[in-house]
């Protein structure tokens, strides 16, 4: 009987892999992704049949863990983050439907808004919304109005997909949407490439932020009016009483 075991690798590297994720890609005959992901785990498990799909055939990856699942085999389709937060877990289940095979296992991964608060300090230690800012399975005007509601509830906001060679501005109009109820020097920040070669962290207010060139290897942070910069990290206080 095969499984589809639908793996979050968290950032990539190793260090940041839970040890459910270990075991899952060290059981799998097959590993299959994003070629980028693949790419991440193919070093640690040289061994193993890998497929592929590019950007934006999420479908087609899917069906084809399914399917390679269904034939017997023990299969991990990798996810960056967490499998489930903005992952393959719900189309793998939607895909599936009320079929009982092949067994399927989410195993849960680091997501880019905890491995990169990690990096800049704790901007996320009270409530907080995640947007992404990619308008391509979702309308700009639904992204439009979660970044206005986020912001009118004092939500600390952390925004994936900030910008890419086909939406350049996209950061920038998600800025003046927030300027429009946050104030110019909110406190913000910028991780990329997280737990990767060339992992940085950027400081700066939401005013320089929307002119901030970032990519898609950036997980945006914008604080609420309780966050602060403490020696060098952005602190959101978790508003204990007898500090």
């Amino acid at each position: 009987m095969g499984k589809l075991f639908i793996v979050g690798i968290g950032p990539g590297n190793y260090e940041n892999m839970t040890v459910r994720a270990d075991r899952a890609l060290s059981l799998s005959d097959t590993i299959i992704g994003y070629h980028v992901y693949v790419e991440l785990v193919r070093e640690r498990w040289p061994e193993k049949e890998y497929l592929t799909t590019p950007m934006t055939r999420e479908t087609e990856r899917c069906r084809m863990a399914l399917d390679e699942a269904k034939k017997g085999k023990q299969v991990a389709l990798v996810c960056s983050g967490d499998s489930g937060v903005y992952g393959m877990a719900g189309l793998v289940l939607e895909l599936r439907g009320e079929d009982a095979e092949p067994e399927v296992e989410v195993i849960p991964g680091l997501s880019a808004c905890i491995s990169g608060a990690a990096i800049l300090g704790a901007p996320l230690t009270h409530d907080f919304a995640v947007i992404s800012l990619s308008d391509r399975l979702t309308e700009w005007e639904l992204i439009e109005k979660r970044l206005t509601k986020a912001s009118e509830a004092d939500l600390s906001i952390v925004l994936y997909n900030p910008a890419s060679h086909g939406r350049p501005d996209h950061l920038k109009r998600a800025c003046e949407i927030l300027m429009k109820t946050l104030p110019k020097d909110r406190p913000c920040a910028v991780a990329r490439n997280i737990g990767r070669e060339g992992e940085e962290r950027f400081f700066m207010n939401l005013k320089e932020l929307a002119e901030f060139p970032a990519d898609m290897f950036c997980t945006v942070f914008i604080g609420n009016s309780t966050t602060k910069m403490i020696n060098g990290n952005m602190v959101t206080p978790r508003g204990y009483r007898n500090v």
